[in-house]
């Protein structure tokens, strides 16, 4: 599950009802009800945070979001998308790395999900993460 005040509108989600999931983008809040609005690839649908779960950040998400990928002569792993940066220790390694943008560093200590690396990404730019090409 995730918490409502821990999205943002353009966020990536994976929304479960009945026992079906699809992969999404929040559109919309409605803060009375504390329900979010996601984009499932065909239509709008409302859910509840409890139906809501992150999208663990791997190598496959990264590619979804247009980031290209370059590997180093020590094994490390950097993927880049415009001046933005992440470098894993290792391939397919997601349990701690780095993130860059200009000059302000951040590291990550543990495993983030998709919309957590978004919530980075939009301080660090000021620009939402989408999978849009720069």
């Amino acid at each position: 599950m995730i918490k409502f005040q821990e999205l943002k509108e353009g966020d990536y989600v994976l929304a479960e009802n009945d026992g079906q999931a699809w992969e999404g983008e929040v559109t919309d809040f409605n803060h009375d009800e504390k329900e979010i609005c996601v984009f499932t690839g065909v239509q709008d649908f409302w859910f509840r945070d409890e139906n809501l779960f992150p999208l663990p950040l791997d190598e496959k998400q990264l590619m979804k979001l247009k980031f290209s990928k370059h590997v180093n002569d020590d094994g490390t792993v950097k993927y880049m998308k415009g001046a933005f940066r992440i470098q894993t220790p290792s391939q397919d390694d997601f349990s701690h790395f780095e993130i860059w943008y200009r000059d302000e560093k951040r590291i990550m200590t543990q495993p983030i999900f998709v919309h957590q690396l978004q919530n980075h990404y939009l301080e660090m730019t000021k620009v939402h993460l989408t999978d849009d090409e720069i």
